[in-house]
């Protein structure tokens, strides 16, 4: 009897196992997760890049399970670190590492790359970093080598199946057009157009992912520009937000939700979801006790006013409880804003995600 029963616990596992590589169930578990973007989810692709744009140096992390730096522009985990929890997985290596190899590519890859922008001239002060177009040519070869693992149909599969985080547009702002005064895109358009631009170049990005196999696509929009500590630190006179950059903020993030459903009306289906991450953070720096937090206009980590000025470094003024921070740095969201902003993406009501939550996205995409 035992031996029977050793001989169906060993067909099991090998039958779960087939089931994982071959049908790669659509169930939140075991579904593959891809990242694109700028440094609020990049996990670590700049470390090994020579650029400037990197958080690979202490006190960067300090929260993190090991306390050390990892490239992540947190205290502690970002954006997509959250998601993999919530999708029962490990988090996404970045496709730089060379840890990412063989079983762990099935889990998916972060291409995300800090300072890059919707446009190939956003960040050009960083010099090397991994702009948009470079890395959807990743995310083929990504699938190349997920191709020789598993096959060319099950890549397919796993692609098409998988989860995708898309985090772009704000550095074509900030690190762009309001870069310096007078910068070379200012003089080309003016906002409402350079706005437009933004979105048609976008929509051509978004195409270029459907084509590559993406069919669920988080989209997130620009933070509240004008908010960050760095354009305090720089802009404000009282405390109040910048208007330019917050106006911004205002006229992209709805026509961004309008390209999304324009797209998905052309495509037949729900591929692309709007993640109001604007409005979230909002509700932070509107009123941040409500959240737990004692400021939502000071950087835990910088110096200057509002600690906005410069990099966070082993220099920098350090809070003793980031927990009571809604941004770490001069320009990023601490681990627990970060674990804020995922809630509403997995249970927000349509004022937060269009036109529905990850829960929703979840539960519909296990019954097919």
């Amino acid at each position: 009897m035992a031996s029977a029963s050793s001989l169906a616990l060993g067909s099991l596992a090998i039958f779960g196992l087939a089931m994982a590589l071959g049908t790669l169930s659509s169930q939140a578990e075991g579904r593959a997760f891809f990242v694109f973007g700028d440094s609020l989810v990049d996990n670590g692709n700049n470390n090994y890049l020579a650029t400037t744009a990197r958080a690979d140096s202490p006190p960067y992390g300090i929260d993190y399970p090991t306390g050390r730096p990892t490239g992540r522009f947190s205290n502690g985990f970002n954006i997509p670190d959250f998601i993999s929890q919530q999708l029962g997985a490990d988090s996404t290596l970045p496709y730089l590492s060379p840890e990412l190899t063989g079983q762990k590519l099935l889990v998916g890859a972060n291409f995300a790359s800090a300072g890059i922008g919707i446009l190939n001239d956003t960040g050009i002060q960083f010099v090397n970093i991994i702009r948009m177009s470079r890395q959807l040519e990743y995310f083929q070869q990504y699938q190349q080598r997920v191709s020789a693992l598993i096959g060319t149909q099950r890549t397919k599969q796993l692609v098409n199946q998988a989860l995708v985080l898309l985090t772009v547009g704000g550095n074509d702002f900030v690190n762009n057009y309001y870069l310096v005064p007078f910068s070379a895109r200012s003089r080309q358009y003016d906002l409402p157009d350079y706005v437009k631009f933004l979105i048609s170049e976008l929509k051509k990005l978004l195409l270029r992912m459907y084509d590559l196999g993406t069919r669920r696509v988080l989209v997130t929009g620009t933070g509240p520009l004008g908010c960050v500590p760095a354009e305090l630190a720089q802009r404000s006179r009282n405390g109040e937000c910048s208007a330019e950059l917050q106006r911004a903020a205002s006229l992209y993030n709805p026509q961004l939700v309008k390209l999304l459903k324009s797209l998905n009306s052309q495509l037949g289906s729900d591929v692309f979801i709007a993640a109001n991450t604007q409005q979230t953070r909002n509700d932070f720096i509107s009123n941040p006790q409500a959240f737990g937090f004692s400021t939502s206009k000071i950087a835990c980590c910088g110096q200057g006013p509002y600690n906005g000025l410069g990099l966070c470094t082993v220099a920098s003024n350090l809070c003793p409880n980031r927990d009571q921070y809604a941004f770490w740095d001069a320009f990023h969201p601490s681990e627990k804003a970060n674990k804020l902003i995922v809630q509403n993406i997995l249970t927000g009501s349509t004022k937060y995600m269009d036109p529905m939550n990850l829960s929703t996205i979840l539960a519909l995409d296990s019954r097919t």
